[in-house]
């Protein structure tokens, strides 16, 4: 029999479907951290915004907890339902709207993966730039969610840049349309900026318009064998006074030696501890140039070792394959991911202090570190051995978490740099933000939900 507030809901929407069935609560009821065990209520996939505001009014009538659902790419447990949540999932939302040639824009369902965005936007000889290896599977809608950043950063900056206007279903049913695309908007508050980042908890995103920029020419991409974990920010620095980068990112040889077991191709004869890609524009004999200036000043420095430099664009695909393929390469040890940022400044210091508190903490673990550091983003797995109880694993692994958010307060840091707090990093909270922000977040939580039902417990807790 089905519950009656689930048939209260196909009622007001009879084109609403439901799924009920044990694998589909498992599916849709988790995320990427697979911490906790799905149980929600069910889960609904409207095809409209009229049945996305159809389950917010129903869900607030039954006091029914609601989880929004993307492609559950996330690492900090946003889109888990554990507790009897009713999930409400994007993925039938998932068309393209509209294009605006003259303003540049290009308007999506919040379900829309984000490599379908990227496609469409080539296909009017334009991009949006926001990019990075879940391409496939997330989607617009989370993106916004948790302003997510990714591997070009460094030029483009995070998702928040590129949302010209939001539609949103608030907690209490209501549509907002927010900004409407427009370039200059000074009448009041912009609210789409507190939409954005805030993990479903003050509302539902159900349509973007996103802004797209000029494609930028074929450039080159170098991978760079590193000797040391010091000489990092020496080489970073390098490459940027001399050329336009688009991307540089670094991994270590444990990250590389995943992905090469995962399947991929050595790039060098030897092994190095640390290595680099990055990405550049252009493509002209003075890029060229450029680029061989500051590889050669970095070798004279003893700041690089090694290196290659891509000679066509599947090679190019095939170096980058090193440092996109090591999420996946990692999945099967059940990783410890931190998701940490400094300033740019600050990043020298912060990681020396890292780097040695981990080393300490971690010297029965394997630890794979990689990450935006043009952008001041690291990310560090801890990989669970086999014979660890799961349990006892990550309660080891947040004791130490506790000591890395310490040292993130000391170095003016954040616990979150593009994964949102979600519940894996609610305790830490305090670390980033004040009590009193943390209370003028609350406040505002309960102004757009005032029932509470949205995502409880993940940001914040009630």
């Amino acid at each position: 029999m089905i519950d009656p507030r689930l048939a209260e809901l196909l009622d007001a929407a009879p084109g609403l479907r439901l799924k009920t069935g044990p694998a589909d609560l498992e599916h849709y009821g988790r995320d990427w951290t697979r911490r906790w065990t799905p149980a929600p209520l069910a889960v609904a996939l409207p095809g409209t915004v009229e049945e996305v505001q159809a389950v917010g009014r129903g869900a607030n009538r039954h006091k029914v907890a609601i989880v929004p659902s993307g492609g559950r790419t996330g690492l900090s447990g946003g889109a888990v339902a554990a507790h009897g949540e009713l999930v409400l999932s994007l993925e039938r939302m998932n068309r393209v709207l509209d294009f605006d040639p003259v303003d540049r824009t290009l308007t999506v369902q919040a379900g829309t993966p984000l490599e379908a965005v990227q496609e469409a936007a080539r296909g009017h000889g334009l991009q949006y730039p926001v990019d990075f290896a879940a391409r496939g599977s997330c989607t617009i809608g989370g993106n916004i969610a948790t302003n997510a950043g990714g591997i070009r950063v460094i030029r483009y900056g995070n998702t928040r840049e590129w949302v010209a206007g939001l539609k949103v279903v608030t907690g209490a049913g209501e549509v907002l349309e927010l900004n409407r695309g427009l370039v200059k908007n000074s009448s009041g508050y912009d609210l789409r900026h507190l939409f954005i980042g805030s993990e479903g908890t003050l509302g539902i995103v159900v349509e973007a318009t996103l802004k797209l920029t000029d494609p930028v020419p074929q450039g080159s991409v170098m991978l760079l064998a590193l000797p040391s974990f010091e000489v990092l920010m020496q080489v970073f620095a390098e490459f940027r006074a001399r050329l336009r980068l688009e991307a540089f990112e670094f991994f270590t040889d444990v990250a590389l030696r995943h992905v090469l077991a995962h399947g991929g191709q050595a790039p060098f004869a030897g092994t190095y501890p640390y290595y680099v890609v990055t990405e550049f524009a252009g493509g002209d004999e003075a890029t060229e140039a450029a680029a061989m200036a500051a590889f050669e000043h970095c070798m004279e420095q003893g700041w690089i070792v090694d290196g290659v430099i891509s000679q066509s664009g599947a090679q190019a695909a095939q170096l980058w394959r090193l440092r996109e393929g090591i999420t996946e390469s990692i999945a099967r040890y059940t990783p410890y991911k931190n998701d940490v940022s400094v300033r740019i400044s600050a990043m020298p210091a912060f990681l020396a202090r890292a780097q040695a508190l981990l080393g300490q903490a971690y010297p029965q673990y394997e630890v794979v570190w990689f990450g935006h550091i043009g952008d001041g983003n690291l990310h560090i797995n801890v990989l669970k051995p086999a014979d660890v109880d799961g349990a006892e694993f990550v309660a080891h692994c947040e004791q130490v978490t506790r000591l890395l958010a310490q040292a993130l307060q000391e170095h003016g840091g954040s616990i979150s740099a593009e994964h949102g707090i979600g519940l894996v990093k609610k305790p830490y909270l305090g670390s980033i933000r004040s009590p009193e922000e943390i209370a003028l977040m609350r406040g505002i939580r309960r102004v757009f939900d005032p029932n509470g039902i949205l995502n409880p417990g993940k940001l914040l807790d009630a």
